[in-house]
């Protein structure tokens, strides 16, 4: 088989959860991983106030101001975004991260960690923002974490991504 797919794992974590999803993944992916950063004072989103502010953000679909990524997005075979959910709605940092960074993203797989519910509905804003169809999706749930059934879903996960990334790279060659 062809050389193994270059992937990079880019995740936006107020609290530390979707952090630790996007570290795990990346290592099962054997990707390079990168955050989405604010600029200064912007990315005080700490403590009760900064879960309001964040939670607005979202609401409101503010657009924020987000660095530019450190890793060159067109190097690679598939970029994987990861956010937090808020009220139903991705973290405005990485819908503004994914409109920014659109036209440099070969293909796309997106993920997301939650309390409840709500999953749906910010998987598909954040598909809307890059204007592009994910390759997989994947929610985790406090609930999936709870019951250590996490590993399971990042592992399908992963499997349904390079397995997409098999197919179309042999399409590519077919062609």
């Amino acid at each position: 088989m062809s050389a193994a797919h270059k992937i990079l794992v880019v995740y936006y974590s107020r609290s530390g959860t979707t952090q630790r999803i996007a570290e795990l993944l990346a290592s099962e992916l054997g990707a390079d991983i990168e955050a989405i950063r604010e600029p200064g004072e912007h990315a005080a989103r700490r403590g009760a106030r900064g879960y309001v502010r964040s939670l607005l953000d979202a609401l409101r679909h503010r657009d924020v101001r987000v660095m530019p990524p450190i890793h060159d997005l067109s190097a690679y075979d598939a970029v994987v975004v990861g956010t937090p959910v808020w009220a139903s709605h991705a973290s405005a940092p990485a819908v503004a991260w994914l409109k920014a960074q659109h036209a440099h993203i070969r293909h796309l797989a997106l993920f997301c960690t939650l309390g409840g519910r709500g999953s749906q509905p910010a998987l598909d804003q954040m598909a809307k923002a890059v204007g592009k169809t994910p390759l997989a999706v994947c929610a985790v749930t406090a609930h999936d974490l709870r019951r250590r059934i996490d590993g399971t879903k990042r592992q399908g996960f992963g499997q349904k991504i390079r397995h997409r990334l098999a197919k179309l790279r042999q399409t590519e060659w077919i062609e």
